[in-house]
């Protein structure tokens, strides 16, 4: 929720199945994410993007994911970026 996201080629790396990650991939557990974490932080960091800001979608504040650029870095040996997209809508529960 508030991360950006690619469109991406693989490069057929066989080592990795010919796969990689579908996501950042939590930093924290839900329930870490909750106590952690407030409504107003998740506000400011969600600010950008039409989506819900109530305690109810706390563990799914952009806090509570590894960071996107770190992850995609980590896999340059499995896709090659071809496009980068601004999230504008995000819907939850």
């Amino acid at each position: 929720m508030g991360a950006k996201s690619f469109i991406v080629q693989g490069k057929g790396n066989a080592e990795s199945y010919n796969s990689c990650s579908h996501g950042a991939g939590r930093l924290m557990s839900r329930s870490e994410a909750k106590r952690r974490f407030s409504v107003e932080e998740h506000m400011r960091a969600t600010r950008q993007v039409e989506c819900r800001k109530d305690k109810d979608v706390i563990d799914e504040t952009p806090m509570a994911y590894k960071p996107i650029d770190k992850v995609m870095a980590a896999q340059d040996d499995l896709v090659e970026i071809k496009h980068t997209l601004r999230q504008i809508l995000c819907v939850k529960g």
